[in-house]
């Protein structure tokens, strides 16, 4: 039992790169795919891909190591790669396609949202909205406690959909860790309900939802809500294997908060999507929408914080932003983002492994020495 919680916390536990990635580090003088080469070196962890974005414009993806380690199979270009809470942002991204739709709304209580939870709900959550799901202000832990009631979704075959309502039917009769609209508290489970909001408003499932709303649009096929990759594509690792037990990775259901798989050039799609959409060149949403998404709902003193699916930083790395930013980890993979909007460059790295074999540390290593090739170190003049 012990080594089950430990791992399912674990693949829960999403880092977070807002409102800073950390300290600064130079470029090497060497070609941008040997970035990649040197942040492998001494780790356990496999392999790594990444793709820089410069104008708006995505350049090609690089690749290095393995897809899977004990082998000598190199990691293909173009593959799926798990994002992990890199996907809170889609998800923020659906949702704001249907406030203007009028399906939703962003003002609207949780009560009025879930009118067949409100008497079930606790008090705390009857008036949360979905800015504060989505920006981590709705006093909602990371995840439920209770590892034997998250375990019984591996087995689950019910509709993802009602898995969900499942899950957050107790997550919601559950005391609140804090108030709302209060300090922010990481939570996983705050895009599961706006999830389920959405479901219930329209009738269709997330991933139905999604495709249609922003997979679709931008021309992103490559989306899969499986839990691990095909034949040929890059594999997850946990504890020095490879990530293929049933419950190495999240439940399908748990999709919204951060279970999805995308090649790196449709993920590239979306981030120039939204850094263009700050610019009105946005093919999802009007400007004031992707502004809106990308504000932090209560920024620091330093101009940081939590917006919609999005961490808001003012000098990622001692950059000069500001940027958004944001990591996400099943446990078996780590993902980076960070984009500069208005310039349009941004810098995209994953790895094939997490924590436990420090694809953490290779992952940020390489977005530090690839971030100062897109944005330039801040002055001392800068506030």
């Amino acid at each position: 039992m012990e080594l089950t919680r430990r791992k399912v916390a674990s693949a829960l536990a999403v880092g977070v790169v807002a409102p800073s990635l950390g300290g600064c580090s130079t470029m090497p003088s060497t070609s941008a795919a040997s970035v990649l080469v040197e942040a492998l070196a001494g780790k356990a962890v496999p392999g790594m891909t990444a793709v820089v974005i410069r104008d708006f414009s995505a350049e090609p993806e690089l690749v290095a190591g393995q897809r899977a380690a004990g082998t000598l199979e190199p990691v293909p270009s173009g593959a799926r790669w798990h994002l992990g809470s890199d996907g809170k942002a889609m998800t923020a991204t659906m949702i704001a396609r249907l406030v203007e739709a009028g399906a939703l709304a962003w003002d609207r209580p949780l009560a009025q949202m879930l009118p067949d939870l409100a008497e079930s709900m606790h008090p705390g959550y009857r008036d949360v909205t979905l800015p504060d799901m989505l920006s981590h202000h709705a006093g909602l832990p990371e995840n439920t406690s209770d590892m034997d009631f998250f375990a019984t979704f591996y087995e689950d075959v019910a509709p993802t959909r009602s898995q969900r309502l499942r899950y957050i039917t107790r997550c919601l009769g559950e005391t609140p860790i804090g108030p709302a609209r209060a300090a922010p508290s990481y939570s996983n489970t705050g895009p599961l309900i706006a999830a389920v909001c959405a479901e219930q408003a329209t009738g269709r499932s997330f991933e139905s939802l999604i495709i249609s709303e922003v997979f679709a649009p931008l021309d992103m096929r490559s989306i899969s809500f499986d839990q691990f990759g095909g034949p040929g594509e890059p594999l997850g690792h946990i504890d020095g294997r490879v990530a293929n037990r049933p419950r190495d990775a999240n439940p399908p259901m748990f999709a919204p908060a951060g279970a999805m798989r995308l090649s790196m050039g449709d993920w590239a799609r979306f981030c120039i999507d939204h850094m263009k959409g700050e610019h009105g060149r946005g093919r999802l949403l009007a400007a004031d929408s992707y502004r809106f998404l990308h504000a932090p709902q209560r920024a620091s003193a330093e101009g940081g914080g939590w917006a919609l699916g999005w961490g808001a930083a003012p000098h990622p790395m001692d950059l000069t932003g500001p940027a958004l930013t944001h990591s996400g980890s099943d446990g078996n993979w780590y993902a980076l983002v960070c984009l500069f909007p208005q310039t349009g460059n941004g810098v995209l790295v994953v790895s094939n492994a997490a924590e436990s074999m420090a694809g953490d540390q290779s992952t940020l290593e390489a977005m530090r020495a690839l971030a100062r090739t897109v944005a330039a170190p801040i002055t001392p003049s800068t506030p």
